[in-house]
C-alpha cells in the first residue's frame, strides 16, 4: 500500500500512536532515501532525549559452546561436527567478572547454549556466587529455554535480566528455522514466564534469515508490541559453517538499521544493542547502529582462549573494540561520532 506521505507515518510512530499492519509495511518497504535519513535522525534524537549521548556497556561472558538444540542457523547446533566445544567453570566465570569489574563494567551477561552440564542448579549456584561477589552489579542471563521454576530460581539467586530472542513470530517460519523438537509457542511461553518471574526481559529477531518476508517482520513488530520487552536485540542473519544454511546470503545491514530506528521510535525507553553481527558484516556497523538509535554495546569479557570457539556464525568479530580489554579504543570510536561510554548499570526506565 502506497501512502501519500511517509513522513506523516514516521511522525505518527514518533507520537506513540498505533500503527496498522499496512502502515508498518509502508515503513519497511516504501521509504525514500531522504525519508530513511529523516527517520534515522529522529530515532537518534529520541535516544539522546532518553539516554543522553552515553552508550551503556555490558560485559559479555560466553559460558559454553555446547547446546542440546539443532537450530538450523546456529553454528553451535548439536549436530555441527565443525563446532569447537568448551565450557567455562564457575571459577572461570567469576574471574571474568573480576576482570570486568576492574575495567569498570557494571553489568555482566552470561550467554551460552542449552548445555546439559551447565544445568539449572549449576547456573543458579553461579548466579548466587556472582551476586555475593558483586552485590551492586547487574546480572543478565542468555541461556535459552528453561522451565518456569528455573527462571524463578535464577531470579531469586540474583539475576536481573534475561535475553531470549523469539527469532520469528510466524509459526511456519519458525518451523523452517528449527527442528520439530522445538516450537514457537514454547519460546513465547518462556518469554511470558520470564515476565512473570520479574525479569527485565529481552527479545528480538534475526533480520534476513532464510525464508523471512516483510510480512514476517510485521508479525515480529506486532509481537513485540504485545510483549513490551525491556530490551530488544536484532541483528542480521549470518551463515555458519556446518549448518543447513551455510550457503545462504547474510541479512541486510540497511534493513537492520532501518528496524533499529523504527524500534527506537516505537519503544523509546527500550534498551537496544548495537550487535556484534553488525560489526562482523561491516567495520562501521556498530557505529551506524548507534547513530540509528541503539544505545548498548556488549564487549567480550570471555577468556581470550575461547572467544573464537563461540562461533554462532562465521567470522564473528572478537578483537579490537569488540574486546573488553580494549575499552579505551571503544571510547575513542564513540567519541569520534559524538558519543561516550556510560558505565552505569543502565536499567530499563520509562
Amino acid at each position: 500500500m502506497k501512502l501519500r506521505d511517509n513522513r506523516e507515518l514516521i511522525k505518527k510512530l514518533y507520537d506513540g500512536k498505533a500503527i496498522r499492519r499496512e502502515e508498518w509495511y509502508a515503513l519497511l518497504t516504501a521509504l525514500t532515501a531522504n525519508e530513511k535519513e529523516a527517520l534515522r535522525s529522529m530515532a537518534a534524537s529520541v535516544a539522546e532525549e532518553k539516554f543522553g549521548r552515553g552508550v551503556y556497556i555490558r560485559g559479555l561472558i560466553e559460558i559454553s559452546s555446547y547446546c542440546r538444540n539443532n537450530c538450523y542457523y546456529c553454528g553451535l547446533r548439536a549436530g555441527n561436527a565443525l563446532a569447537q566445544r568448551y565450557r567455562l567453570t564457575k571459577e572461570d566465570i567469576l574471574e571474568c567478572c573480576e576482570q570486568g569489574s576492574r575495567l569498570g563494567f557494571n553489568t555482566f551477561v552470561l550467554q551460552g547454549g542449552e548445555d546439559a552440564v551447565q544445568n539449572d542448579e549449576w547456573l543458579t549456584d553461579v548466579v548466587r556466587a556472582i551476586r555475593a561477589a558483586h552485590p551492586e552489579k547487574a546480572i543478565t542471563l542468555s541461556v535459552g529455554e528453561r522451565g518456569e521454576e528455573a527462571y524463578h530460581a535464577f531470579r531469586k539467586a540474583g539475576a536481573d535480566r534475561y535475553l531470549l530472542r523469539h527469532e520469528t513470530r510466524n509459526d511456519e517460519h519458525y518451523s523452517l528455522l528449527h527442528p520439530r523438537t522445538m516450537s514457537a509457542s514454547n519460546r513465547r511461553e518462556c518469554l511470558s514466564a520470564l515476565k512473570r518471574a520479574g525479569f527485565q526481559t529481552g527479545s528480538g529477531m534475526m533480520i534476513g534469515s532464510p525464508g523471512q518476508t516483510t510480512e514476517h517482520l510485521i508479525d515480529d513488530l506486532q509481537f513485540l508490541e504485545e510483549l513490551q520487552p525491556e530490551m530488544i536485540g536484532i541483528g542480521p542473519f549470518i551463515p555458519a559453517a556446518g549448518t543447513p544454511f551455510a550457503g545462504e546470503p547474510a541479512g541486510s545491514i540497511d534493513t537492520t538499521l532501518l528496524l533499529i530506528s523504527l524500534l527506537r521510535l516505537r519503544f523509546p525507553s527500550t534498551l537496544i544493542p548495537a550487535t556484534t553481527a553488525l560489526a562482523t558484516l561491516h567495520p562501521e556497523g556498530r557505529k551506524r547502529a548507534i547513530l540509528a538509535g541503539a544505545n548498548v554495546i556488549m564487549p567480550n569479557l570471555s577468556p581470550r582462549s575461547v572467544r573464537s570457539k563461540y562461533s554462532i556464525y562465521d567470522n564473528k568479530a572478537t578483537g579490537g573494540s569488540e574486546s573488553a580489554e580494549d575499552i579505551e579504543k571503544l571510547e575513542k570510536e564513540l567519541n569520534a561520532i559524538g558519543y561516550h561510554i556510560n558505565y552505569a548499570r543502565g536499567d530499563y526506565k520509562i
